[in-house]
């Protein structure tokens, strides 16, 4: 099998390096779907537009993010099929993977209508802003089977070893986006309808785009079409794999969710800047992510070659490179974040800029702690010990919660602000534990391959 990053041999942190430079890139564009819809609503639109925007990440994350999840755990025995030089399995995990996400894709669709609107009122969301949340995130749902695809393929195509050619896909869709965003917004008066149904077509763009590669371009995967042919057996495996994943995104969801209806408290204003600064500090989230998805292809492939020694080496140099990846994000938030914040808006509030500039000094103390849980949840993913994420999102959920129903009736909004870093810590706890007993188990394994 041709490798465009060889992860079984050489210098671990070169490859990483390399192989999540463009992930990250990939997840930047990808992010611009949100970031764009939020700049374009909240200056062309109103401050009440933007608030409604950026109250649905919570349950865009809950229903998307569930979505979503289960795909990551679809092509973990990719990996390892390639790992294990396995052509044939490669291509019948790819294919019955395919067909499994668009298929729990389109139940979603009919699902996630029906509880939108409930879960919008259960968040508390303010009357003012309720009706124009609903119509964005109803029309962005229609997008999940196209989400679940798009993210299906290009998990294929990392799990074999190829991050680039995502980048050049998400690219043409993100663009499109932008220029759909102003011609829906800006030129047809559509508001926040007009943001989402671009967003929607520019899904269906790049799964179409990943599709095509996946299918008849790339070398490695060699899907037929016997391939696609549903075989229960594989289908089970791989929900197995996906489901704890998926519950992982589900459970840190419903925290954010009871964060959220804390934030509504604090009226349209406090939305809005809370929406502004956690949209900035996602961007600096981005390259610690990146390495942590490039950790999981690494592990896994070499998990599947049954390379663990070279696990457990580079797992320690990997999770020094990322945590001095977030000391400079934290540096990089600080400098950056409050005139970030200022292009969402054509006039700056100060209650809202006050709001958000809380929200960013309280990450930036605390970065390193996300760092920590991107390398360990996806180092034991490419294992395939997706139970791990399960737990860490009862962590995350401990923690938002904590935060959302005790310290903000205490403390207000500063407590809102380390809600985060509460949910980091508090994943990071067992995920260290889950890990060291793993990595205790691999060094056995190695004893017995040399043996």
């Amino acid at each position: 099998m041709k490798r465009k990053i060889d992860m079984l041999n050489g210098n671990t942190l070169k490859s990483i390096v390399l192989f999540a430079l463009p992930i990250m890139f990939s997840s930047l564009l990808q992010y611009n779907y949100a970031l764009v819809d939020n700049i374009i609503v909240g200056r062309y639109v109103s401050t009440d537009a933007l608030a409604a925007v950026g109250n649905v990440g919570s349950i865009n994350s809950f229903i998307i993010g569930a979505a979503l999840g289960l795909t990551s755990g679809f092509t973990i025995p990719v990996a390892h099929a390639f790992g294990a030089g396995d052509s044939k399995k490669v291509a019948r995990y790819s294919g019955s993977s395919v067909v499994v996400a668009f298929s729990i894709g389109v139940f979603i669709v009919f699902v996630a209508h029906l509880v939108s609107n409930p879960l919008l009122r259960l968040i508390g969301t303010p009357k003012e802003i309720i009706k124009l949340s609903a119509s964005y995130v109803n029309i962005l749902y229609f997008g999940v089977p196209f989400q679940m695809l798009s993210n299906n393929f290009t998990a294929i195509s990392r799990a074999v070893g190829e991050s680039k050619k995502p980048l050049y896909f998400f690219t043409i869709s993100v663009f499109v986006n932008f220029l759909l965003d102003l011609l829906f917004v800006k030129g047809f008066g559509w508001g926040v309808e007009g943001a989402a149904a671009a967003t929607l077509i520019s899904h269906i763009i790049a799964a179409g785009l990943t599709g095509f590669y996946i299918i008849k371009l790339n070398p490695d995967v060699n899907v037929a079409r016997g391939d696609f042919k549903p075989d229960l057996k594989i289908a089970l495996e791989q929900i197995r794999l996906g489901i704890p994943v998926s519950l992982q995104f589900t459970i840190t969801s419903i925290g954010t969710m009871c964060l959220q209806s804390a934030v509504n408290n604090f009226g349209a204003n406090v939305i809005a800047g809370f929406t502004a600064a956690g949209r900035v500090e996602n961007l600096t989230n981005l390259p610690m992510s990146a390495l942590g998805v490039a950790t999981q292809t690494f592990v896994g492939q070499n998990y599947g070659a049954k390379n663990y020694k070279r696990i457990t080496k580079s797992v320690a140099q990997i999770f020094l490179l990322d945590v001095g990846v977030s000391i400079l994000m934290s540096i990089t938030l600080y400098l950056i974040g409050m005139p970030m914040v200022s292009v969402f808006m054509k006039e700056q509030n100060p209650e809202i800029m006050h709001a958000a500039q809380r929200y960013l000094l309280a990450t930036v103390q605390c970065y390193s702690l996300v760092a920590v849980l991107f390398v360990l949840r996806n180092t034991l993913q490419g294992l395939g010990f997706t139970y791990a994420n399960m737990i860490a999102g009862a962590g995350e959920f401990i923690g938002r919660i904590s935060i959302a129903f005790i310290f903000s009736k205490i403390i207000g909004f500063t407590a809102v602000c380390y809600a985060a870093p509460a949910a980091w810590l508090f994943a990071d706890i067992p995920l260290i534990i889950i890990y060291l007993l793993q990595r205790k188990k691999l060094k056995e394994q190695q004893k017995l391959t040399e043996a």
